[in-house]
């Protein structure tokens, strides 16, 4: 399958091809999309089943269809009373809670869903549910299964068959485990790589992704022929729908401020493939186009995906994404359903939105004839997959073959696509390839660490909590090193530090991102470890020994890396490769004859930055001047000498006279971390949603939602610990300058207990004294307990000049058992009037 060309499509929007029927209109404000041109024909046969069921359904079984819950919000009850259409489980949670529940369990819980939907006792209903879930790099929401390198290494990869194979492994998996529907793949053309789901795209031109949409389409529900949606093969879902790789500064669920014609050309290209291939699925997207959400934008959901496109599937929401569209919150949202959005993902507030919708349809605010044709899309994709004459799920044939999850072959496959996806950028007096006969040290904290390779959307949300225990068929960087050194007769150090007990012919180090998913991975700076260079000067520390460093770099995109290139003999960008590391072992060792294994295959999807500026570096582009280019990639053929790199910086500090300077608004900022503190242990740090104090008791912080997920933190002082505390400090001691002080510390805070004597708020703290510090006792007459509320700490009360530096930014203390929530933390030129301001005398 090979590459073809999107760039006519780029220009003038006409692709000649079978897949689109092509109309053009040069008028800038009237631009026409394509039709497109798909096998997928109405089956008239399922068309006359579906009016047969729409007749005879009532409104609540109408309304019911188009919810969607999720299993951590929705029990078997709830599902048997209300008869929902699907459900789905969060990147966070899994069966019964259990993280580690294995492919039988998530079976299990699939049967208890599926029985409760057809059990008529309660709603008169008997169409079966069905279930969906984020199926990012494999079914990588499940402990055990095989997870293939993320997106962005497949674009490198460039190789459609791959991705084929690929959609066709990991619907096997999923079908395994009872499931029938993926939340993939992911076809964003992604323009600024400060963006937290830059890894979840193939490329940043549209070449790739349209090449790769329909292939991954079609292994994962089959060919438009007798097998489509048969057996193994399950729904798939094109997402986000449209223009979420191009928000601007790369923040993520922003404005995609561009025009019709380059959101049509350049973010809508994997549409086009994928819905000739019949794509059954189209997820919204959460992002504004041109300041309106795309969630409830009429002429983008329905006049061009349904009408002019000629999509006839269903639009699903993503996750409460309904509740950022005018007149919406999250438990009703007329605006959403009526601007053509067919299924609401509605994970927690399901049984309100429920009866609001209800009502709404009953008093015509979504008029009936959008309810039927909802009802109708959704329900033509669950006949063309079969819901009715499947049976329950683990009575399905497929269900049945549990070799298929993480089956050898598909972890021979994840293998390959590892190979396939690393790309060289420097080797430098060819020191690549290696010989397994040399004595090896392996440093750097990626080299042992799946969760580090795999990423984000890795049996967790995040991934950052956990561990290697949680990859139980995984192979780490070092074990498949290790293997074959070991095997050829070589020598193997682990060292994460780079200390060694004896001095070896090379070091192989591992670094790279932490992970991350979403708006957790937004980024303000593209140079990588900005203000904390460790990894940096593990290298330097290493080449001062006279020891060839090769760097083995992991990274959910592109980053500015000059200074770690000038401190490498060779370095491979490796991206997130998941869960077969013994690929790079693969690419980087001869075998025992000194023989070639496998050479290097990748070249860039996207363009790597020469300046720590170069936020939106685009093939393409005026001005284009990367430092390594897009479709760059070294092979073993090559003799290419990289002369030392510019480490000077262009990129502007964030100033503190900006209006509003963010330490923690959705996630933390470049250079903020949390801390816990009691008696035995002072400011232990932590990036991470959840953390327990050192003393295991004394305090412990957690993740909730204010707006959007995880978006805030919890604490919880468990005993009268009086140096217990919680703290969001700098990575780095700062200046406490006179722009500092002249603004606001502006936050979120829930209080949840009433028992709160003793608490205080603290600001702009250095050991043991701060700037400000409150009594929040005060507050509640005016903050009542479980409700969020604004407060305003003005920082200019004190004008004399006792506190140089700062560690931390704010400060909660407790002396008795008590908790609170904060979330939207910043330091703000002013605050609205709706914000409690903690005046001077508080």
């Amino acid at each position: 399958m090979s590459f073809v060309s999107h760039t006519m499509l780029v220009k003038t929007l006409c692709v000649c091809s079978a897949l689109l029927v092509c109309s053009i209109n040069t008028a800038a404000e009237n631009v026409s999309w394509p039709k497109v041109n798909t096998a997928l024909k109405p089956d008239p046969a399922i068309e006359q089943q579906l009016d047969v069921l729409l007749a005879s359904m009532s409104i609540e079984q109408k309304v019911a269809q188009i919810i969607q819950p999720e299993i951590g919000y929705l029990s078997v009850a709830q599902m048997r009373k209300y008869g929902f259409g699907s459900y789905l489980n969060g990147g966070n949670t899994a069966p019964y809670g259990q993280k580690q529940a294995d492919a039988k369990t998530w079976l299990q819980y699939a049967d208890e869903m599926y029985a409760a939907s057809v059990d008529s006792s309660e709603d008169g209903s008997s169409i079966p549910t069905i279930w969906g879930t984020d199926a990012m790099h494999g079914h990588s929401n499940v402990y055990g299964a095989t997870l293939f390198p993320h997106n962005i290494g497949l674009g490198a990869a460039r190789d459609a068959d791959l991705i084929h194979k690929i959609g066709q492994a990991t619907a096997k998996e999923v079908a395994a485990t009872g499931i029938e529907w993926m939340f993939a793949p992911t076809v964003a053309v992604v323009r600024d790589d400060r963006w937290g789901r830059t890894y979840e795209s193939f490329a940043e031109d549209p070449d790739i992704v349209a090449t790769y949409a329909g292939p991954l389409v079609t292994g994962v529900q089959g060919e438009i022929s007798e097998a489509f949606l048969t057996d193994y093969r399950r729904i798939a879902t094109a997402k986000h729908f449209i223009g979420d790789g191009g928000t601007e500064n790369g923040i993520d669920r922003g404005d995609t401020v561009t025009s019709e014609r380059a959101l049509r050309d350049i973010h809508a290209a994997g549409y086009y493939t994928a819905i000739a291939a019949g794509v059954q699925s189209v997820m919204a997207s959460f992002n504004s186009w041109n300041g309106k959400r795309v969630h409830g934008d009429h002429y983008l959901l329905t006049e061009v995906l349904k009408q002019q496109m000629g999509f006839d599937g269903f639009v699903i929401s993503d996750w409460n994404a309904h509740k950022f569209v005018d007149g919406c919150d999250l438990e009703q949202c007329a605006a959403a359903f009526n601007a053509g959005v067919d299924v609401m993902m509605v994970p927690e507030h399901f049984e309100a939105f429920y009866h609001n919708t209800l009502q709404q349809v009953k008093h015509g605010v979504i008029p009936m004839a959008r309810l039927d044709d909802a009802v109708r899309r959704f329900l033509r994709a669950k006949l063309r997959w079969g819901v009715f004459t499947r049976g329950k799920p683990s009575t399905r044939p497929e269900s049945l073959k549990p070799e298929w999850f993480n089956a050898p072959e598909h972890r021979d496959l994840a293998r390959e696509a590892v190979r396939k996806s690393l790309v060289l950028l420097k080797n430098n007096n060819n020191i690549l390839p290696l010989s397994p006969k040399s004595k090896v040290l392996i440093a750097g904290d990626g080299a042992d660490n799946i969760a580090k390779q795999a990423g984000g959307w890795s049996v967790s949300w995040q991934g950052t909590d956990n561990t290697n225990a949680d990859f139980p068929n995984a192979t780490s960087i070092y074990t498949g090193l290790r293997q074959q050194i070991a095997a050829a007769g070589g020598t193997v150090e682990l060292s994460i530090d780079g200390q060694y007990r004896s001095k070896p012919d090379v070091a192989i180090v591992v670094i790279g991102e932490e992970p991350y998913a979403e708006w957790f991975g937004d980024i303000q700076q593209l140079e990588y470890q900005h203000g904390n260079k460790r990894d940096l000067a593990l290298l330097k520390r290493l080449k001062q020994q006279n020891i060839p460093v090769v760097t083995v770099f992991l990274s959910g995109r592109p980053l500015w890396v000059n200074k770690e290139l000038n401190a490498s003999d060779a370095f491979v960008a490796a991206w997130l490769p998941g869960s077969e590391g013994q690929g790079i072992a693969d690419v980087l060792l001869t075998d025992s004859a000194g023989n070639i294994q496998y050479d290097f295959h990748g070249k860039l999807s996207f363009s790597w930055p020469k300046y720590d500026d170069q936020y939106r570096l685009n093939v393409g582009q005026a001005q284009y001047e990367p430092l390594f280019a897009y479709g760059y990639g070294l092979t073993y053929a090559d003799e290419v000498l990289l002369a030392p790199l510019s480490e000077a910086t262009r990129a502007q500090k964030v100033e503190h006279a900006a209006e509003q300077t963010p330490l923690f608004v959705r996630n933390l900022a470049d250079g903020m971390l949390w801390a816990l503190s009691d008696s035995s242990a002072p400011l232990q740090r932590f990036n991470t949603p959840s953390a327990v104090s050192a003393d295991g008791n004394s305090i412990t912080m957690q993740s909730v939602n204010l707006a959007y997920q995880e978006d805030g933190r919890k604490f919880v002082w468990q005993n009268a610990d009086n140096r217990a505390a919680a703290s969001l400090v700098y990575a780095e001691t700062q200046l406490l300058t006179q722009a500092v002080r002249s603004k606001f510390l502006q936050l979120s805070i829930r209080l949840d207990q009433t028992a709160i004597n003793d608490m205080t708020m603290a600001a702009m703290c250095h050991q043991q004294s701060c700037l400000r510090t409150v009594s929040l006792q005060p507050l509640l007459q005016h903050l009542p307990a479980g409700k969020w509320h604004s407060l305003a700490l003005p920082l200019h009360c004190d004008a004399a000049d006792t506190m140089p530096s700062v560690e931390e930014a704010v400060r909660f203390t407790a002396k008795q058992p008590s908790s609170l929530a904060v979330a939207d933390i910043a330091l703000v030129n002013n605050v609205a009037s709706s914000t409690l301001v903690l005046g001077c005398g508080s």
